[in-house]
């Protein structure tokens, strides 16, 4: 059975510029080293948006030292919908352990491809699905690849994704299986809008044999799955104190832990320990200017913003 809703990405930001330190950080200087203009009717409205984005900073800085978090603040948002996460029927039997303390799949050898950039479609599921299958073709085979994230985008709709509007990577994966594979990047390319599908079947490099769907909330099988099989697809709440991250251990008490409130899709490359602190590494689909290298930490073992809810990784047909 698959998802009855999809999950809503959370967009990319304006991205590109260097994060401006908090003494110097108001309207027209970052207008200045953002190289911004408005029009007279536009900027009232834009320096509401960013004194708003302020207020929030410092607000957050207040409650939560964790992490710190300096990056300019977002102009156009993102899709505010909640949706339900149920990912496809749990098959995934979790062993006893134990596991390495820590784990980065970037330090095992060439299994995790480059951070890429969404902009402003919804397609979070789409680049969690991809980097989940790049790194398992490259443990399987030592190759890396490239995938089209515009396929899924365009093509993968019969299987309840919905293009820039959301979809999950549970469901990516098995549009791959049944689809009979997916495309190059190189012959696919990211439009980062929705089109119609393309497809061309004997351009398929890359297939899913089948798919692992982690039981829903057992974080410790995610553990166990990053740790001695692949790096793991999951989804989680993104709410505003998240979009100011820059580095350190994300925590939040604003977010939620439940399957319904989840909205981003990410993908789990490693997990570690910082100061007593437990946490996973998570790539991100936000270009590589964003937190920290287009990476983040977020707390482990709490099923923070509902990070456990949906967590899925492919086994690659090879």
């Amino acid at each position: 059975m698959r998802a009855v809703l999809p999950l809503l990405c959370a967009a990319a930001w304006l991205l590109g510029a260097p994060a401006l330190s908090l003494k110097k950080f108001h309207f027209k200087s970052w207008m200045v080293q953002h190289k911004k203009t408005y029009s007279s009717r536009e900027y009232p409205h834009r320096m509401q948006t960013f004194a708003s984005n302020w207020r929030k900073i410092n607000a957050h800085n207040r409650r939560n030292h964790t992490f710190e978090s300096t990056r300019a603040p977002l102009l156009h948002g993102w899709g505010r919908e909640k949706h339900n996460c149920s990912a496809t029927k749990s098959n995934y039997l979790r062993g006893r352990g134990p596991y390495p303390p820590s784990m980065d799949w970037r330090k095992k050898g060439n299994f995790v491809s480059p951070v890429k950039n969404q902009g402003a479609c919804g397609s979070c599921w789409t680049f969690s699905t991809t980097g989940a299958l790049e790194s398992a073709v490259a443990i399987a085979t030592g190759k890396m690849l490239s995938l089209a994230e515009q396929q899924l985008v365009d093509c993968a709709k019969d299987f309840n994704n919905h293009g820039c509007q959301g979809g999950l990577p549970s469901q990516a994966f098995e549009y791959i299986l049944y689809n009979k594979g997916i495309m190059s990047e190189d012959t696919y390319p990211y439009q980062g809008k929705d089109g119609t599908c393309r497809f061309q079947p004997g351009k398929a490099i890359a297939f899913v044999k089948d798919v692992a769907n982690i039981t829903m909330n057992d974080e410790q099988a995610m553990v166990e799955a990053v740790a001695l099989y692949n790096p793991v697809s999951f989804a989680f709440e993104v709410t505003d104190d998240f979009l100011m991250y820059r580095r350190g251990v994300y925590s939040s008490t604003s977010c939620h832990n439940t399957p319904d409130k989840v909205n981003h899709a990410v993908l789990a490359v490693g997990y570690g320990e910082d100061k007593g602190t437990p946490y996973w590494i998570v790539k991100n689909s936000w270009g590589s200017q964003w937190g920290m290298n287009g990476y983040f930490l977020i707390e482990r073992g709490k099923n923070m913003c509902g990070l456990a809810a949906c967590a899925s990784y492919p086994i690659p047909l090879v």
